[in-house]
């Protein structure tokens, strides 16, 4: 009798540990079925869209800088433009002051005056004269100046142009800098709420005793490694913030708030031959550098002429008092005077004149042609990027993101089924988040050699 109440009471004892067991297990199936399903709601709340985020960390009353808006406001304000615009303007002003003849010299004179009386009608030489004298350069000087200067300040105007050119590329530059940083920080916000989800989840299994310490830990890092990615682009917007409001004439502080819908189609460029000879006709440079040369040569041509003489006229009336000896009055005089220039020192001042236009003539024509060359690889290496880029975004847009959210997928559902480890499950919407990173950095670069491309061209680029 003794025996079987023993045995039952070690049956019921194990039976009730079995209940028990039983027990735990089925609340730690629950368990991990909740966090499951959480997981597969967190992934699918998470999965991107085809639609463009809203940018972060802006100002929301601040109203949407387009593109366009931006590049006027840069034109418009810009003191660095306005600066170019000022001297461009001054020195339309030098070619009319260089095509005039010098001013004339008005004299007033006291002739052969006696010292010991100063009296006027002493003596018959004694005269006040009144006089004008006018100094002429050989014909043709004063047209050569005066060219020299009109090619002078053409080359202001075009420089203007450049300068408007270059002001605008650099504007769209960070324009399209700040929209990259703005849908980088979207997904790096978007993939930290689920990492942290994640953070979770693995503590859960880990807790229940589904999972490791180690997916845990590396989940945090993957979600410190975002905090560490989103500090840097916060930093880099705040630069190129600054740098597109300086562009502006803005303070350095005012908020910037790009649009939330772009156009993502990408024009189609014309071959760059066609490029060259558009530049080579149109831009700014190239321009300022041909009226430089023209300058230049004119400057030669008016050395050589300035191995021919000068010339000075001038006329002067005498006025006498007294009378003649007869009784008559004392006739006025007057005097004419020709004064010519003579070059005695043409070997040494003209002639080296001649041989230094000579040297400048050569250098800017020089400077025009390695311009162009670099022009030409500007073009080329704008038109290679631009290409470059585009390829990339279509294959990110129609292969690798596709890709890359289709294997998410399955290995969510595979890791329903206990098929998928939770880290490779992590690592892969990672790898996700760094390819939708790429596909707006390279959408981003396309714009921007886009704009390099037409400063170097100094015009249209598309079809």
């Amino acid at each position: 009798m003794i025996y079987f109440r023993r045995f039952d009471r070690h049956a019921g004892v194990i039976a009730a540990a079995g209940a028990a067991d039983a027990s735990q297990r089925g609340r730690r199936q629950a368990l991990h079925a909740a966090w499951r399903c959480a997981l597969i709601i967190s992934l699918l709340l998470a999965a991107p869209g085809p639609a463009v985020p809203a940018a972060p960390l802006k100002d929301a009353s601040a109203p949407p800088l387009a593109l366009e808006d931006a590049v006027a406001l840069a034109v418009a304000g810009n003191p660095g433009l306005a600066g170019m615009q000022a001297r461009a303007e001054a020195m339309a002003a030098i070619p009319s002051q260089a095509g005039s003849l010098p001013d004339p010299m008005l004299s007033l004179n006291a002739m052969n005056l006696p010292t010991d009386t100063f009296a006027l009608d002493q003596e018959p030489m004694t005269q006040l004269q009144i006089g004008i004298q006018q100094a002429l350069p050989f014909p043709g000087k004063l047209g050569l100046k005066e060219r020299a200067a009109e090619f002078d300040a053409d080359a202001a105007a075009s420089n203007v142009d450049e300068t408007r050119l270059h002001l605008v590329q650099l504007v769209k530059q960070a324009w399209w800098q700040i929209f990259y940083l703005d849908h980088a920080l979207e997904i790096v916000s978007r993939n930290q709420d689920l990492l942290h989800q994640f953070v979770q989840i693995a503590q859960t299994k880990y807790t229940v005793g589904e999972g490791l310490q180690q997916e845990v830990l590396l989940a945090q890092v993957e979600s410190s490694r975002l905090i560490d990615r989103r500090i840097e682009l916060q930093g880099a917007r705040r630069q190129q913030t600054a740098r597109l409001n300086a562009l502006l004439d803005r303070s350095a502080d005012t908020a910037v708030v790009l649009p939330e819908q772009v156009d993502e189609r990408l024009a189609g460029l014309r071959p760059e031959q066609e490029l060259y000879s558009r530049a080579e006709a149109g831009r700014p440079l190239l321009e300022q550098k041909r009226h430089e040369v023209e300058a230049a040569r004119t400057r030669h041509d008016l050395a050589r002429r300035d191995r021919y003489p000068d010339f000075t006229l001038g006329a002067t009336y005498g006025f006498r008092g007294g009378d003649n000896p007869d009784g008559s009055a004392r006739a006025d005089l007057a005097s004419l005077m020709l004064g010519v220039s003579l070059p005695l020192y043409a070997g040494r001042k003209q002639d080296r004149a001649i041989d230094q236009r000579s040297s400048e003539l050569l250098q800017k024509q020089y400077a025009l042609q390695d311009e162009f060359a670099r022009v030409q690889a500007e073009i080329s290496a704008a038109h290679a990027d631009y290409r470059r880029a585009v390829e990339q975004v279509e294959l990110y847009r129609t292969g690798i993101l596709p890709q890359a959210r289709q294997t998410v997928a399955s290995m969510l559902s595979g890791y329903q089924v206990n098929k998928v480890d939770f880290l490779n499950l992590v690592r892969a919407q990672v790898t996700l988040y760094d390819y939708e990173t790429q596909y707006w950095k390279s959408f981003s670069e396309a714009h921007q050699a886009l704009a390099r491309l037409a400063e170097a061209v100094g015009g249209e680029v598309g079809e």
